[in-house]
């Protein structure tokens, strides 16, 4: 199947299941569709991940994304180009978008919940790409893949995931503070000012 034709079956089966997906979320109880949206998304592609949030201009967000993975890009391609358009109720994303503000969230990994205010970044320009080494004080707490994915989240909850794919080419752990670290806001400043 091409990946429009995996699109229509996707979109088909959403139209099929939305009245089930809406009760449950009307319902707050979300897990109750957790498993038929696993299945969906799978049926798209197996390695395709997605996410249910909270809209930005609509009540609710469906987030399917191939993490920048270049295979994956067609997919997600011609998933996003067969959505519905965005509505009050429905916003269709085909990756993760950036946070308002990443300065106000709070990450729960683990034992531990990590202010995303506090982390630091050293960024290094060079023409139209960045190199980044980001802190927390608490990463050295946590385990290897913890520590990891605490490195990469800041990153796209602050760019969103298409800009950090694109922008930022190598994304390094720090455990000290960088010197010359800025933060998060200041990160997105200076990327999005960066020459297209």
């Amino acid at each position: 199947m091409t990946p429009a034709d995996r699109a229509a079956a996707f979109w088909a089966a959403w139209h099929t299941h939305l009245p089930t997906i809406a009760a449950a979320l009307g319902d707050g109880e979300p897990q109750r569709v957790e498993a038929l949206l696993c299945e969906l998304v799978a049926e798209l592609h197996p390695e395709l991940h997605f996410a249910l949030e909270r809209g930005e201009r609509a009540i609710y967000a469906l987030v399917v994304s191939g993490q920048e993975d270049p295979e994956l890009r067609p997919l997600t391609d011609a998933w996003k180009a067969a959505a519905p358009p965005d509505d009050a109720i429905w916003e269709f994303h085909d990756s993760v978008p950036p946070v308002p503000d990443p300065t106000q969230v709070t990450v729960n990994i683990g034992a531990h919940r990590l202010a995303l205010a506090d982390v630091r970044v050293h960024a290094q320009v060079d023409g139209d790409v960045v190199d980044v080494a980001v802190h927390h004080p608490l990463l050295s707490e946590l385990a290897p893949d913890m520590r990891q994915a605490m490195t990469f989240l800041p990153l796209d909850a602050t760019l969103g995931e298409r800009v950090a794919g694109e922008r930022l080419r190598r994304v390094e752990t720090a455990e000290q503070e960088p010197a010359d670290s800025i933060g998060l806001l200041e990160l997105r400043d200076l990327v999005l000012g960066l020459p297209q």
